[in-house]
């Protein structure tokens, strides 16, 4: 699932606009939760309806647009570095559930993935003690794009591959790397994570 931790630091972030609410990105960000429960309902209540697709990948696809607008414009916002993974967080979950109500996946992906949602969770949790955050990494950035691919594929049943006799939904390929970032990506999160903590305990040590 996505990553916990924070958005992309300062960059194209104006403090004349950090305090906004109403900027296009908050709006465009916006919208994209608003998406969320109608696909999700549309998924697992009608999984042949084409607008379990287009809700779903609508919301996924405008994932970069926010953060792109925001960030060229300088009115990156603390709502939206906020809201903004929160949005990519319940698109993953709704994917994921969704796809498993529908017995599109199997259980072990559901139970991987938010596994390690809750341990990247505990592992912010643990860090705002120290009032740190962990930045976004490319790593996060990666699994987010190929689970949200995957699962907008799988949604919409299109394309397939055949190996050895046997369909396959290209989604489910995607499904799968993704389900290898997100380990990794935790891997990657620990170690960080770990470094930041020492240093922050070395300083206070010498203080």
């Amino acid at each position: 699932m996505p990553e916990p931790e924070g958005s992309d630091s300062s960059a194209g972030e104006s403090e004349e606009h950090l305090h906004d609410i109403w900027t296009v990105a908050n709006i465009i960000t916006v919208l994209r939760l608003v998406l969320v429960p109608f696909a999700f309902i549309t998924l697992v209540t009608n999984p042949s309806n084409p607008a379990a697709f287009w809700l779903y990948a609508g919301a996924a696809s405008t994932d970069w647009v926010d953060g792109q607008i925001a960030r060229r414009t300088g009115t990156v916002t603390l709502i939206g570095k906020a809201i903004d993974p929160l949005v990519d967080r319940l698109l993953l979950a709704s994917g994921v559930i969704g796809l498993y109500i529908i017995d599109r996946l199997p259980l072990w992906v559901l139970v991987v993935l938010v596994a390690r949602d809750g341990y990247m969770l505990y592992g912010a949790w643990r860090l705002e003690k120290y009032r740190l955050r962990m930045p976004v990494s490319y790593i996060g950035k990666a699994t987010t794009a190929v689970l949200l691919t995957g699962f907008s594929l799988l949604i919409l049943g299109w394309p397939t591959l055949v190996v050895a006799g046997t369909e396959y939904y290209v989604g489910t390929l995607f499904i799968y790397v993704g389900v290898v970032l997100s380990v990794l990506s935790a891997v990657d999160y620990r170690f960080q994570a770990r470094q930041m903590v020492a240093k922050i305990e070395a300083e206070q040590d010498s203080a």
